[in-house]
């Protein structure tokens, strides 16, 4: 650890939520669903929407082509980490997302909201990333905004994007369609985003490299669902893959038993986890996405996957069980406890 930077260490559990919003409420995990639950879904959908349906993209129906459309916003702080930068990241988060409802994702809008005082080295740097992983996610950037606030306003630059996908026909994936006996998929080592733009936030230097796992992950859903009945997917971004449990399980009123010993974590990452102590669990990825898969097609999903190179490490973690909806984690010393949605903000701004 470097001996020239300090940082505070916080409580992750806030107080009950009051009158103003908290860091906490931009999680992923608790605090976030509530938001979303008791403010934003009533007022502007309601029940039996589509945007009360909470998955990581809408479904949408055009003339006969169901469409899938997302949009994100990104704040990580700092925005160049190792592996690297808010530029990349905001355009495979959202290629994600579509991916994460069985689509392919076609075109995508950005609007930078860029603070008085950037370098244009910087921006230029982040557009070039842009530029390269819509290419590489096979997308197009077809519109977009740009907006100059005072300096001390926008940390550097915010970016926001937006994506549209169409579904193949006969694909359906949705966060309601877990049933008892599926079994649960992790797509690679989790962990690894979070601790990388930690590391770099609190200028600490490990002897082993810890990058980013940012990556598109179109092709890796489209042979896993070629290879099977994959039931629901979900991205493992804020809140990590504990939260990503506790939401599937309470959108299918399943439970969920982990096992954690079968939940891949990259040396570097678990280390740098118990150093820091942060539990891997909850924090953030960008190139892994957690899969409910029917039980007689598992083997081959999983194959699917790694024959992929973002999901060479895929691993089987966990099966699906009758409600009422709870995560449980059995861990490496046999017992079983309660794995519920993270509270706090166990780190704030990593995406």
């Amino acid at each position: 650890m470097s001996d020239d930077h300090e940082f505070a260490l916080r409580c992750p559990v806030p107080l009950p939520p009051g009158d103003t919003v908290l860091l906490g409420h931009g999680s992923g995990g608790k605090l976030t669903a509530q938001l979303i639950r008791d403010l934003f879904v009533p007022v502007l959908a309601g029940d039996g929407s589509e945007l009360a349906r909470l998955g990581d993209a809408a479904v949408v129906v055009v003339n006969g082509t169901r469409l899938a459309f997302t949009t994100d916003a990104f704040v990580v702080a700092p925005a160049f980490f190792p592996g690297s930068n808010i530029g990349e990241l905001s355009v495979n988060g959202t290629v994600n997302d579509l991916a994460m409802m069985g689509a392919t994702p076609l075109f995508l809008s950005a609007a930078l909201i860029l603070e008085e005082g950037l370098p244009l080295r910087d921006l230029g740097e982040v557009v070039a990333s842009m530029a390269e992983a819509c290419r590489r996610a096979g997308v197009t950037l077809v519109t977009g905004d740009t907006k100059v606030v005072e300096r001390g306003s926008a940390d550097g630059l915010f970016v926001t994007t937006s994506g549209v996908g169409v579904i193949p026909d006969g694909v359906e994936i949705g966060p309601e369609r877990a049933r008892p006996g599926d079994v649960v998929l992790v797509s690679g080592p989790v962990g690894s985003h979070g601790v990388a733009v930690m590391s770099r936030r609190a200028g600490i230097e490990f002897e082993a490299k810890l990058v980013s796992d940012t990556a598109p992950l179109t092709d890796l859903v489209r042979a896993m669902i070629a290879a099977g009945d994959v039931r629901c997917l979900r991205d493992a971004t804020r809140g990590g893959v504990a939260s990503v449990l506790n939401e599937l399980a309470e959108a299918s009123s399943v439970s969920i038993t982990a096992v954690e010993t079968d939940i891949p974590v990259l040396g570097p990452v678990r280390a740098a986890c118990e150093m820091l102590g942060l539990d891997p669990l909850y924090v953030a990825n960008e190139g892994v996405c957690v899969a409910i898969v029917a039980p007689e097609d598992a083997e081959a999903v999983l194959a699917a996957a790694r024959a992929n190179p973002h999901g060479e490490h895929a691993a089987i973690v966990g099966s699906v069980g009758e409600g009422p909806p709870r995560v449980l984690l059995r861990t490496g010393l046999g017992a079983t406890r309660p794995l519920i949605m993270l509270a706090g903000d166990q780190l704030p701004r990593i995406c």
